[in-house]
C-alpha cells in the first residue's frame, strides 16, 4: 500500500511542476505568456489619405501585429485595393514588411518585429492604382522589454468620447474636413434668378420651305439632346414651286457658270488682256453662285434639309407641329444647355456696389449647398447704373460656368461678399449642429474617437463660417454623417476600441 501512495506523490509532484512550468512561459521579450501588451494608435492626414494605425507596442523581440486603416479622404471611403510597405527606421537603419492586399476593405495587416530599442520612425508607404502616399509617424518608441512599456504607457482609461468605427464610416455618406484659417467678409444676403447666358441658346429656323417631319417622337420641352443629333426634316417633295431639288440643280448650274467664266476671264486678267475691273465683277459673281449653292447643298439628304442640335444641351421650346409647313426663315425650334447660366441679382442702391468692391458671389445648389462664382471659373459681368422702374433695386449680373439643373427664371438664395475680408478660423456650414440656437460640431480626435463641442459662431460667408470658440486650425470636423455619429453616442452601447481584425 505504502509503495502505491509513494508512486501517486511522484506523479502528482511531476504534474504539479510541468503546470507550474506552463504558468511560467515566456515571451521572446523575457514577459510571461499571457501578460496583456499595451496598444497604441496614431491617426494621420494627408491631402488624399487618413492613416488610423493601431499596434501594440513595439518591443524588441516581440512580433507587432498592425490594423492599419486607409481612408480615402474624397468621399472617405476605404482604400480596397493596392499595397502598403511599413518601415520601422533609426538613424540610417531599419526594417520593413509589405502586404500586396487588404486583409479586408481599407485595412492592412503587415507585421515588424523590431530589433533595437529606442526612438523610431515609422513610415507608411501607399501605393493604390489611382495614387500613391508617404505617411510618417515620429519619434515611436520601441521598448527593451514588457515591463518598460508598461511602466511608459500605463493603463489608458476610457476618455468619454463618442467611438465610431471605420467599419461603421465607410457604409454611410460620411466626409470629414479641417479647420481651417481663411478670409471673413461683411456679406449682402439677397435672392437672384437664374437666366440663359449668351449663346447658351440656339434657335433654329427653317433654311428651306417645306413639310416638317419630325425624326422622333419624343421631340418636347426639356428633352435632352446631343451635339449632331438629327431632330427634324424640312421636305420639300412634291411641292410645285420652291422644289429643293429643283433649286439645288438650278444652283449647281449657275455655280458650275460661273466658275467656267471665272476661270476663263482670271486667265485673261493674268495676261493683262482684260482690265481688273471686268475681272472683279466676274469674281462677285462667282464667289455669290458658290455661297448660294453651298448653301443649299448643306445638311440636305434626299429632298430634304436635316435640322440637327449645335451642341449637347436640351429642348427649351418647339415652335412648330409635326407635318405643317414651314416657310423660309419660319422658327421651329430652341436648343438650350446648361452649362452656363446668368445670375441676376437685385440689391439696395445704399450698398454701394462697384465692380472693384465685389469680391465673391456665393449662391444655393438645387441641393442646399453653397457654392461660389469663381469655382467654375465664373465671372462678374456687369452692375446697373439704374434703379428699375418697378422696383428701387440695383442690379448684379454674374457668369456661372457650371450645370445649373433648373429652369431659366428660377430662385436662388445669394451672397454677396463687398469690401477688404480679414483673417479668421472658418468651418464648413455643413458641420454645424444647431439645437435652439446654440451650435455645435462633432470633431474628430482620432481615427475612430469623436467628441461633440459647442461652439460661438459669427459671420457666414457661402459654405464657410467664422468660429469665435471652440474650434482651433488643424481640427477635423465631420461635415456629412455628423448626425449618426451623434446618435452613435446616445444609443447607450459603445463599441469596444482596440479591436483586432
Amino acid at each position: 500500500m505504502k509503495k502505491y501512495l509513494i508512486i501517486v506523490l511522484a506523479f502528482m509532484a511531476i504534474a504539479c511542476k510541468q503546470n507550474n512550468e506552463d504558468n511560467h512561459a515566456h515571451n521572446p521579450d523575457g514577459s510571461h505568456v499571457g501578460d496583456e501588451i499595451p496598444r497604441l494608435g496614431h491617426t494621420i492626414w494627408t491631402d488624399n489619405t487618413e492613416l488610423f494605425v493601431e499596434f501594440p507596442a513595439l518591443i524588441v523581440g516581440n512580433p507587432s501585429k498592425f490594423a492599419a486603416h486607409f481612408t480615402v479622404m474624397d468621399k472617405h471611403q476605404p482604400v480596397s485595393e493596392g499595397s502598403v510597405t511599413v518601415s520601422l527606421i533609426k538613424g540610417d537603419k531599419g526594417i520593413r514588411a509589405t502586404v500586396e492586399n487588404p486583409s479586408s476593405p481599407g485595412i492592412f495587416s503587415p507585421i515588424i518585429q523590431p530589433k533595437e530599442a529606442g526612438l523610431h520612425q515609422l513610415v507608411f508607404d501607399l501605393s493604390t492604382p489611382q495614387y500613391i502616399d508617404k505617411i510618417v509617424i515620429k519619434d515611436v518608441m520601441v521598448y527593451a522589454n514588457l515591463e518598460e512599456a508598461n511602466k511608459a504607457l500605463g493603463n489608458e482609461g476610457e476618455d468619454g468620447s463618442i467611438s465610431f468605427l471605420k467599419e461603421q464610416a465607410w457604409k454611410i455618406e460620411f466626409q470629414t474636413a479641417p479647420v481651417i484659417k481663411g478670409e471673413i467678409y461683411n456679406v449682402i444676403s439677397t435672392s437672384g434668378v437664374w437666366q440663359p447666358a449668351q449663346g447658351s441658346v440656339k434657335t433654329l429656323v427653317a433654311t428651306a420651305n417645306g413639310t416638317v417631319n419630325f425624326t422622333t417622337t419624343n421631340l418636347t420641352e426639356g428633352t435632352e439632346v446631343k451635339q449632331g443629333q438629327l431632330l427634324m426634316n424640312v421636305s420639300s417633295q412634291g411641292l410645285a414651286s420652291n422644289n429643293l431639288s429643283a433649286e439645288i440643280a438650278k444652283a449647281k448650274a449657275n455655280f458650275d457658270q460661273a466658275t467656267s467664266e471665272y476661270n476663263r476671264k482670271k486667265e485673261l486678267y493674268e495676261s493683262k488682256i482684260i482690265p481688273k475691273s471686268e475681272f472683279e465683277k466676274v469674281e462677285s459673281n462667282y464667289t455669290i453662285a458658290k455661297s448660294q449653292y453651298q448653301s443649299l447643298a448643306s445638311g440636305v439628304s434626299g429632298d430634304s434639309k436635316q435640322i440637327r442640335a449645335p451642341f449637347n444641351g436640351f429642348i427649351r421650346s418647339v415652335n412648330i407641329a409635326n407635318g405643317d409647313y414651314a416657310e423660309q426663315g419660319t422658327v421651329l425650334i430652341s436648343v438650350a444647355t446648361e452649362q452656363s447660366k446668368v445670375l441676376k441679382s437685385q440689391i439696395a442702391p445704399t450698398y454701394g456696389l462697384t465692380m472693384q468692391n465685389i469680391k465673391y458671389i456665393w449662391y444655393q445648389t438645387e441641393q442646399g449647398n453653397w457654392k461660389s462664382i469663381s469655382d467654375s471659373e465664373g465671372e462678374i459681368l456687369s452692375i446697373s447704373k439704374d434703379v428699375e422702374r418697378d422696383s428701387p433695386l440695383i442690379s448684379v449680373f454674374a457668369k456661372v460656368n457650371d450645370i445649373i439643373n433648373v429652369p431659366d427664371g428660377s430662385l436662388t438664395q445669394v451672397q454677396i461678399a463687398m469690401g477688404d475680408g480679414k483673417q479668421t478660423t472658418l468651418v464648413p456650414e455643413l458641420a454645424l449642429l444647431e439645437d435652439y440656437g446654440n451650435y455645435s460640431v462633432i470633431v474628430q480626435l482620432s481615427g475612430e474617437s469623436f467628441e461633440r463641442r459647442p461652439i460661438s459662431i459669427g459671420k457666414r460667408n457661402g459654405k464657410n463660417v467664422e468660429v469665435f470658440k471652440g474650434l482651433q486650425v488643424g481640427d477635423v470636423v465631420v461635415t456629412t454623417g455628423a448626425y449618426q455619429v451623434k446618435m452613435a453616442s446616445m444609443s447607450g452601447s459603445t463599441p469596444a476600441h482596440g479591436h483586432e481584425h
